[in-house]
Formats: C-alpha cells, sequence, structure tokens
C-alpha cells in the first residue's frame, strides 16, 4: 500500500512536470543533431521521445521499491540515433562521451553482452547527466536523459522483435529459436555488407580524379564519375562556354545531389558509357554544342531563368539532345523525362523547341561540324 503511494505520488510529480521533460526533449534533440552535423556523420535520423505517464506508472508498477525519486528514473527522456552503418555506432558514441557527463552506472553497451550467436539488439545506451556546462541545454542544467544509439539494421530488428513480443532469449518458443539466429546471422551478415560496400565507394571516389586523369578510357560513366566530371574540363569548360554565350553565371553550387546520377543516365541513353569516350565526344562537338545552347536555351527562358543561371553539366545535356535529334532511334521526351526538365513547360513543347533549335544549328554550322549521328 505504501508502494503504491509512493508510487502515485512520482507519476503525479511526473505529470505536473511534463513540459520541462519535454522541453529537455526537444533541446537534447537539437544538441545532439548539432554536434553530429559539426561532426560531418552522416546519420539516418536522430529522434527524441519523453515517456508516458501511463509507461512510467507500469515500469513502478513492475520493479516495486526501486524508484524512490525521478532522478532515480534514467530513461523519462531519450534521444534515439540512428545510423547508416554499425561501424558509425562506435564514432557516435565516443561523440556523447567527448561531450556529455556520462552516468556510467546505468549506460550500457549491449554489443558487449550478447552472446555470440544472436545479433538482437546491439545498440548502446548512455545515460549523461546535463550541466550548466553545455549553452543548450543549461536551463535543464540536473537533469539527465538516455541516448540510444543503434545502425538501421539493428534499430530493424530490435523493432520488429518487440512487436513479436518477445523480451529475451528464454521467451522464443524452441521451434522458432533456429530461425531466430539464422535471421540473426542474415542481418549482421548484411551489415558487415552494407559497411563494405561504403568503403568500397568511398574508395572508388578517392581514386576517381587519378584514374580519370591516366586512363579515362577504362572508367565507367556513373553517378560518382559524374560528379567529378563536372568538375573538370572540358565539362566545366563547356559549361562555361554555354553560360558565357548566355551571359549568366555557371550555378557551381548548385543544390542537386541528384544531378550526376541522371546525367549519367542520359548518356547512357545516348550510348556513352566511358569517360574517355565522352570527353572525346565534346571536344569533337564543341562548337555544336555551344551553338545548340545558344539557340535552345532563350527559347526556354521560363524553364531556366528562375534559377538564376546555367546548371552544371548543361553542356551534357545539349550533347545528349543533340544525339537524340541527330539519331533516329533515340527520343527527345524520353531525355526531357530522365532528366525531369518538364515544369512550367510541358514535354511536347521542350521537345518542339528542340527539333527547331537543332534545325537551325544544323543550318548555321559548316558540313565538318555539324553532328553525323
Amino acid at each position: 500500500m505504501l508502494r503504491t503511494l509512493m508510487n502515485d505520488v512520482l507519476v503525479k510529480d511526473y505529470e505536473t512536470n511534463l513540459p520541462q521533460f519535454e522541453g529537455l526533449r526537444d533541446a537534447a534533440v537539437a544538441h545532439t543533431s548539432r554536434l553530429l552535423e559539426q561532426a560531418g556523420l552522416n546519420i539516418h535520423h536522430v529522434t527524441g521521445r519523453v515517456k508516458k505517464p501511463m509507461s512510467l506508472e507500469d515500469k513502478l508498477r513492475r520493479k516495486p521499491g526501486r524508484y524512490r525519486s525521478l532522478s532515480d528514473v534514467t530513461d523519462l527522456v531519450a534521444v534515439r540515433v540512428i545510423t547508416y552503418f554499425e561501424s558509425d555506432v562506435g564514432a557516435v558514441s565516443r561523440l556523447i562521451e567527448a561531450n556529455h557527463r556520462v552516468d556510467w552506472e546505468n549506460s550500457i553497451d549491449k554489443s558487449k553482452m550478447h552472446d555470440p550467436d544472436r545479433f538482437g539488439y546491439m545498440g548502446v545506451h548512455y545515460v549523461v547527466q546535463v550541466t550548466p556546462d553545455t549553452p543548450e541545454l543549461a536551463a535543464f542544467a540536473g537533469l539527465g536523459f538516455e541516448v540510444q544509439i543503434r545502425s538501421i539494421l539493428q534499430h530493424a530488428w530490435a523493432e520488429i522483435e518487440h512487436d513479436l513480443g518477445y523480451k529475451n532469449r528464454e521467451a522464443i518458443p524452441r521451434e522458432v529459436q533456429r530461425r531466430f539466429y539464422r535471421l540473426a546471422g542474415l542481418l549482421e551478415m548484411a551489415d558487415e555488407e552494407f559497411m563494405a560496400l561504403h568503403r568500397l565507394s568511398r574508395d572508388y571516389a578517392a581514386t576517381l580524379p587519378e584514374r580519370v586523369q591516366e586512363a579515362p578510357d577504362s572508367v565507367f560513366i556513373d553517378a560518382q564519375s559524374m560528379k567529378h566530371l563536372l568538375t573538370i574540363a572540358p565539362v566545366r569548360e563547356l559549361d562555361d562556354g554555354v553560360a558565357a554565350a548566355l551571359s549568366v553565371r555557371l550555378l557551381t553550387g548548385w543544390p542537386d545531389p541528384e544531378r550526376p546520377q541522371r546525367l549519367a543516365g542520359l548518356l547512357h541513353y545516348v550510348g556513352v558509357h566511358s569517360v574517355g569516350a565522352l570527353q572525346k565526344e565534346l571536344r569533337r562537338h564543341r562548337d555544336e554544342i555551344l551553338a545548340f545552347a545558344a539557340l535552345l536555351m532563350p527559347m526556354l527562358r521560363e524553364a531556366w531563368t528562375p534559377a538564376g543561371g546555367a546548371r552544371p553539366g548543361t553542356s551534357v545535356v545539349h550533347y545528349g539532345l543533340l544525339r537524340a535529334c541527330a539519331n533516329p532511334s533515340l527520343d527527345p521526351h524520353e531525355i526531357v523525362s530522365m532528366l525531369d526538365m518538364r515544369g512550367v513547360l510541358g514535354s511536347d513543347q521542350l521537345v518542339r523547341a528542340v527539333r527547331g533549335a537543332y534545325a537551325e544549328a544544323q543550318r548555321s554550322l559548316p558540313d565538318s561540324a555539324r553532328s553525323g549521328g
């Protein structure tokens, strides 16, 4: 009876101070997000939650006598950091340790607790104490919150396992344990393979400049190689030429992460698959590309002038449109759709302008400079 009364007092106290805990949640999420951004860590997402009064009441009832004050309940406020890769769990952990006073007695690294035959919930839980030393959190000095860190696959496992109602291994029926273990192995392999892919992608990007310089014919056109090509000749030189012809600036800082991927798809569509081939084609058709762009872009001002200039890769777009106009087996409509060029202008209107500019450009160029398909 006394314990029930004490529990009721704690829950009532919690409900009264709930706005303060909600404020801590929001401040802790903002603070954690800033730390991650400053550290340059690419994280899937950061969320926060405040324990519901009913959940607190249930926790107090399940563990009678353990909590004598709200400060004894370390997970009233929690921040959850979900990483793309398991290796980033350690990087985030080090960041939390470096920027907070950690309550080590109540913090748990579950990755060191599991049996080797289980993937399971391998996240890291920190309980941190707020001090006046952190300006963003100073208003909540004296309180604490939990930081949960998991990879996205660990998170998926934990959520599904929780939904199935299995809190521990003993709760799993023997006839389904084998399937759990088999799935655990698959998930662990998947996490390792994703990390390997990440490393390979990073290493590939790091060696691109050297390989493009030394053996461009051996470098495949893809999003990463295209991103690099946008910064060097002949693409950058031709882009500058198009911008100069229109008396506008080249938008080198244009925020469009999908642009290299779209341009790579365009080049594959028109039959250009290597960096060396692209470089040769752009140099060969340089005058034609500039003349075509100077004719076409003024016809479509409402489609591009709101951006304030010419976008990187504009020379590649005009090269692709030239190829599509010169080759009957290619369709300019496909390029318009592929590059998502439709906006204030419809696809048919864009293609009519493209074909008109192409015809005019061909008439104005000497025979030696005209596109041969």
